[in-house]
């Protein structure tokens, strides 16, 4: 009997032998169902499935016949795990595809939303509040309300853990829902077999007869004339049959150069929303969150000091609770201060080595097209005195310096600096302009 072990062993070595791109678009999509001494994989629908028989399928059979020690059949269908686990699948042929359905049921999904990404579980701060809150109103009134929703941001900050949060939402108030999720690069490799395959027509129609068209990465499809034309015309059809479409993109769109006008255009139909990198109570909410999540013990302190230190994104505050986590399992030793600065050490010293002192001041300088030694000036004029409590404020929240030593490095007291501290934080939750310009900063600092 074959089993699921045998397709995640043969995905294992898959996975060392072809590039990312392809076991992401046209392998891990498949599902292995047992049946006797066969194995049928399902794919999601016809193009998946005529890519793996055309390129992939053979080699898929050598290695699952070389780890079973026989010839082992390997049907092809179309289809859903769930579906098939009700009737037993057709007998066929060694390397015979069999489709059983032209594309995914209502009430399926294609792609994987991952059930642990919810609305509950996205913790909001600052950062993200205005990002959760429009998928909140979309989960509940997909369709209707901001039409295309598209957030952006930079990466691992949290932007497909809201977007499967709302897929998974709109699967739950309505579980007859026809959610489809994808990554851009696999829906125009996708399209580009379609093309190959003469199946655009089932390509279109699988698209555009969704009633939710979640799809990551939307920026990858900038400057591919083609492949912007089709999107442009599936985006047309869903929203004329109001159908929803939330859109995530590394920026906002007008500032990608290679998009297309329109869809540039209709990307704002609806409503942005940017996701900041989190502030520092978040980053310790999510650090608590995901540590209870993961049935870890995190001290509250353990969680301020990683907090403090690490402050580009959520990605890697999960890398370093990941690496707490197993420290801690294989040496039996209880998670503390001084475990954590001792297992986290070399990441901790790249972080407090990518931002000094001195590159705050010739980034900040540079950014407000100013002087370095002006940074250090007597001068109080506004245009010298804001930069420099900007950069202040800065050394103060991305380096372990203490408010004398700041002061040191900028020839000023440590009044001074405490001073700036306050101001800049005041000036943060009035003064727009002052908030972005903060923020672009800390991104160019700290990435």
């Amino acid at each position: 009997m074959l089993g699921e072990n045998y397709w995640d062993q043969c995905l294992e070595k898959l996975e060392s032998e072809l590039p990312d791109r392809e076991i992401s678009t046209w392998i891990r999509p498949l599902r292995a169902v047992e049946s006797a001494d066969q194995l049928t994989l399902l794919a999601p629908n016809r193009m998946v499935l005529e890519r793996v028989r055309s390129d992939f399928l053979p080699k898929i059979q050598r290695v699952l016949s070389k780890l079973a020690g026989y010839d082992v059949a390997v049907n092809l269908a179309v289809g859903s795990a769930t579906e098939s686990s009700r009737e037993t699948p057709p007998a066929a042929a060694p390397i015979a595809t069999v489709a059983t359905v032209a594309e995914p049921l209502a009430g399926h999904t294609f792609g994987r939303l991952d059930p642990r990404y919810t609305l509950d579980s996205f913790i909001e701060g600052k950062s993200n509040s205005q990002a959760r809150a429009a998928g909140q109103q979309v989960a509940s009134s997909p369709g209707h309300v901001y039409n295309p929703l598209l957030i952006y941001g930079e990466s691992g900050l949290g932007k497909t853990h809201l977007m499967h949060s709302i897929g998974n939402a709109v699967l739950a108030r309505s579980p007859s829902a026809r959610i489809v999720y994808v990554g851009a690069e696999q829906w125009l490799n996708q399209f580009v077999s379609s093309i190959r395959f003469g199946r655009v027509a089932e390509f279109k129609n699988f698209y555009r007869s969704a009633d939710a068209l979640l799809i990551d990465d939307i920026h990858f499809i900038a400057g591919k004339e083609q492949s912007q034309e089709e999107f442009f015309h599936t985006f047309n059809a869903l929203i004329d049959g109001r159908k929803q479409i939330v859109l995530t993109c590394d920026r906002y769109p007008r500032e990608l150069d290679a998009l297309d006008d329109r869809l540039k255009s209709r990307f704002t139909w609806g409503l942005s929303v940017p996701i900041e990198p989190p502030e520092f109570e978040t980053r310790i909410a999510i650090l608590l969150s995901k540590a209870d999540s993961m049935g870890i013990r995190l001290p509250e302190d353990v969680a301020i000091l990683v907090a403090q230190r690490i402050r580009s994104n959520v990605r890697e505050l999960e890398g370093a609770l990941h690496r707490l986590s197993a420290s801690a399992r294989l040496t039996g030793t209880a998670v503390t201060v001084e475990f954590a600065r001792s297992c986290l050490r070399d990441m901790l010293a790249s972080y407090d080595r990518a931002v000094t002192l001195d590159n705050i001041k010739r980034t900040v300088a540079g950014y407000y097209n100013i002087r370095l030694s002006d940074l250090s000036s007597p001068r109080r004029t506004r245009s010298l005195a804001r930069p420099r409590q900007v950069a202040m404020a800065l050394a103060k929240e991305l380096t372990q310096h203490s408010y004398p030593e700041i002061g040191s490095a900028f020839d000023k007291d440590h009044t001074t600096v405490m001073h700036a501290c306050r101001k800049i934080a005041e000036l943060r939750d009035i003064d727009e302009r002052l908030r972005e310009d903060f923020e672009n900063l800390q991104r160019v600092l700290t990435n």
